[in-house]
């Protein structure tokens, strides 16, 4: 449910180092708790974005939810697929309901964040799964 190659935020985003970008998506907990997803507003290729500024919208049935970046760095492209297919997030969140991909400014801020199992763990004393 949470795979070993991710790192994830405390905002249930998840990042999976691809050599200098990492692609970027939302937790399978994300996706779960906001419901059926809507619509997705991502960033355009060329922005820059900093760790954990709002770089995106989520909106399902239930609310609407920011997009956190785990790492700064520039955006070098956003999934259209989720403009005509936003379900997509529920249905394979990890996979084909990727995010964004943004080129790394700085590889050691992918330290700051958490593995799989200390995600598993900021989960069950959330009272999360």
């Amino acid at each position: 449910m949470y795979p070993a190659d991710l790192k994830y935020t405390k905002e249930h985003e998840w990042i999976r180092l691809e050599g200098d970008t990492g692609r970027i998506g939302i937790s399978h907990h994300a996706q779960q708790a906001l419901g059926d997803i809507v619509f997705v507003e991502l960033p355009k290729a060329g922005r820059q974005v900093k760790a954990m500024e709002s770089i995106g919208v989520v909106e399902s049935v239930k609310a609407v939810s920011d997009l956190y970046g785990p790492v700064s760095g520039e955006v070098v492209e956003a999934n259209a697929e989720l403009e005509a297919q936003p379900e997509l997030v529920n249905k394979d969140c990890y996979g084909t309901g990727w995010m964004v991909v943004v080129k790394l400014a700085n590889p050691k801020e992918l330290d700051g964040l958490m593995d799989a199992a200390a995600y598993q763990a900021y989960l069950a004393a959330e009272g999360g799964h």
